[in-house]
């Protein structure tokens, strides 16, 4: 490879309010995802899924995100208009998104002839595919605007953001109910506090991604390859042939990389679909049809707030990684974060009393920081120019691979192997946690490498 087709990794540093404006929309995008994760199940158990039928529905979320981010990806690269080169797809992906999420939880309403639990799969399908277009192209524009020195920072800093965002769309739910709106399923199957948690993430979403939109700035072609090197040429090729090109000369840090990927998600996917059955079963000891009971909504509020306490952890913790990482480099930082992770779910198989899940959450919520984070870091500084953001698309295989894995036999081994029991399947989660902590010290760090021979 060519010196001019890898970055010079010499744009200008920003300040601190520049990166914080620059990550501003993936606030709101994580307020959506926070609602997502805490309620898509009971939503759809509430119209009618069985619990070993929810990781089937979950599958939308990692087939989408496969399909849509390279796409989304490839042509951000060639973008620029008006709006820039990423703006564009955050504006398309926050008015989709924010849309998808006042209807989900409607769709009981909106059932005539087609059952209220496929009109709510496909609300979920539009939502995680808008999800997904407003995202991919915020990974690209950290790199975009940030030199190697920075990129700890960057991505650290939204990670924060996405933090303060999941916290807040976490706790929302609880927060409603406790100041009076009711956890009664209403005429649409799901209960108000529910439905309008997703009514104030449609606007956060909206106003957080117009912040980014109107308030920080990407390179013009001329300015961008002034300071990240000219671009590979190569003779023409359509989007997809591009794309599968790009795929198969994936930098080696990128492959490496893909195995700890695939430990990590395969156990968020199963936190995120089964903790709350695991919770009514396992602590609260529910058993039969209790997808309708006020206890199975106070177990997924219970959740909820859980998760908004990981979330917490996660936003204070990403501000302190570049400081780790810069103490005990940034495979450490990453390794021993996805340990305290597994150790953390592992541990709620031991907890008696709801109220001591949050102290579960705190090991995974310094491993949701470093996931969010140090990937991407170490990621970022292997990529050829003019490739961030095909690559962080293709790198998002690694994510929904273990997501689509899990999707497609993690029901059938909680109804068949667990005895129907979903905690098993949160104890797998916290070993697969531990297997990625181990994985990642054998990866290779190019731009670690760089920025100690720069030194």
């Amino acid at each position: 490879m060519s010196a001019n087709q890898h970055s010079t990794h010499g744009s200008p540093r920003l300040t601190v309010s520049q990166i914080f404006t620059m990550s501003m929309g993936f606030l709101g995008i994580q307020f959506g995802f926070a609602l997502q994760n805490g309620n898509t199940s009971r939503i759809l158990r509430s119209f009618g899924a069985d619990v070993e039928q929810l990781p089937m529905f979950w599958l939308v979320a990692p087939v989408v995100g496969m399909i849509v981010q390279p796409i989304i990806g490839h042509y951000s690269d060639k973008t620029w208009n008006r709006l820039g080169r990423r703006k564009p797809y955050f504006l398309t992906g926050a008015i989709l998104s924010s849309l998808a999420l006042v209807f989900l939880p409607n769709a009981g309403s909106m059932a005539g002839l087609i059952p209220a639990l496929w009109i709510g799969a496909g609300m979920v399908m539009v939502m995680d595919a808008s999800f997904n277009v407003a995202m991919e192209p915020f990974r690209a524009l950290v790199a975009d605007n940030l030199p190697d020195s920075q990129r700890t920072t960057g991505f650290s800093i939204q990670t924060f953001l996405i933090g303060l965002g999941a916290v807040a769309g976490s706790f929302l739910p609880e927060w409603l109910a406790s100041n009076g709106v009711s956890m009664e399923a209403g005429p649409s199957g799901v209960a108000d506090n529910i439905r309008y948690s997703f009514y104030i993430g449609a606007a956060v979403f909206m106003a957080a991604i117009l912040v980014t939109i109107f308030f920080s700035k990407e390179y013009p072609p001329a300015e961008y390859e002034q300071y990240h090197g000219k671009p590979e040429s190569h003779e023409q090729a359509s989007g997809l042939s591009s794309i599968l090109r790009d795929f198969k000369r994936m930098p080696r840090t990128m492959r490496q990389l893909g195995l700890v990927q695939f430990f990590s998600w395969f156990a968020l996917f199963s936190m995120w679909v089964f903790t709350t059955d695991a919770v009514a079963t396992h602590i609260y000891g529910l058993t039969g049809d209790y997808s309708k009971t006020v206890a199975y909504n106070e177990a997924g509020n219970k959740v909820s707030s859980a998760f908004g306490v990981y979330n917490f952890i996660a936003m204070i913790y990403a501000l302190a990684l570049p400081a780790i990482a810069a103490v005990i480099g940034r495979k450490m930082t990453h390794a021993v974060s996805l340990l305290a992770g597994g150790i953390g779910l592992i541990s709620i198989f031991f907890v008696k009393d709801p109220e001591m899940l949050k102290y579960s959450m705190v090991g995974v919520g310094l491993a949701w920081a470093s996931i969010l984070a140090m990937p991407y870091v170490i990621l970022s500084g292997s990529i050829p120019a003019g490739k961030l953001g095909i690559y962080m698309g293709i790198f998002n295989f690694f994510i929904t691979l273990p997501q689509i894995v899990n999707g497609l036999f993690g029901g059938w081994i909680v109804k068949h192997l667990y005895g129907g029991q979903p905690i098993y399947a949160i104890v797998l989660a916290g070993f697969f946690l531990i297997c990625a902590a181990i994985s990642v010290l054998f990866v290779y760090d190019a731009g670690a490498v760089r920025i100690r021979q720069a030194d």
